[in-house]
């Protein structure tokens, strides 16, 4: 078993997703008392939140390549970033590794790709949804990205920090996603990406009228096949 360091702490709630789904999934491949191998390099998210709302992105990517960078020198065969804003800075914190990077955004566009999905609703921060790494990456791979209009943005942004990074679910908010979801599905959306690590705690497929593509989960899954493999 090879060990996954994991770059947390954006926020501390999703965090402790993963490192619950990735033992879970780990058991239930490998029985008995089995439980993965992970390190964890867990960030003050505040530091990172000031940063993104500074415009700081240079800045926060040094951050995460040594949260890297001490996950790779503590012994970690490959590294995964648990946060879907972030992978923004993602080429920074490559090009610090001599071990594989496990990519969120790649991860989860070949899920799509292998259910034959063109047009992809996306829900996440108001950078993932707004500043175009997200778009771009997918379209290497031939996903196309509806988002939501502005001030829906604002409102799914500031549930996801006001509300789901501190773990408060509220019915309202949920409904909020549902609707938003229902009118990317009339614009021709054939699926939802989840691309925030918080909004599974708040929305499943029951939930939701288009299928739901989970980053983290499809993240821990590919995690898991690396540790395994």
């Amino acid at each position: 078993m090879k060990t996954i360091g994991i770059i947390g702490g954006m926020s501390a709630e999703s965090t402790a997703v993963y490192y619950q789904l990735i033992n879970r999934e780990t058991n239930r491949r490998l029985g008995l008392n089995h439980s993965a191998e992970i390190l964890l390099y867990s960030i003050d998210f505040e530091r990172i939140v000031r940063l993104q709302k500074a415009g700081g992105w240079t800045e926060a990517a040094g951050i995460l390549a040594q949260a890297a960078l001490k996950l790779q020198n503590a012994g970690s065969g490959a590294v995964v970033l648990a946060t879907n804003t972030m992978h923004k800075v993602a080429d920074a914190i490559e090009a610090v590794l001599d071990v594989p990077f496990i990519h969120l955004i790649d991860v989860t566009a070949a899920a799509l790709k292998r259910q034959g999905v063109q047009k992809a609703a996306l829900l996440g921060t108001r950078f993932t949804m707004n500043d175009g790494f997200y778009a771009a990456r997918m379209a290497q791979s031939g996903i196309e990205t509806l988002v939501p209009d502005e001030a829906a943005q604002q409102e799914i942004h500031r549930i996801i920090f006001e509300e789901l990074c501190l773990g408060i679910i509220r019915e309202e908010a949920r409904d909020f996603y549902r609707r938003q979801i229902d009118g990317l599905k009339q614009a021709g959306a054939e699926a939802v990406i989840l691309g925030c690590t918080e909004i599974g705690l708040l929305i499943t497929q029951a939930d939701s009228t288009l299928p739901v593509f989970d980053s983290t989960g499809l993240h821990v899954q590919a995690a898991v096949d690396f540790a395994l493999s």
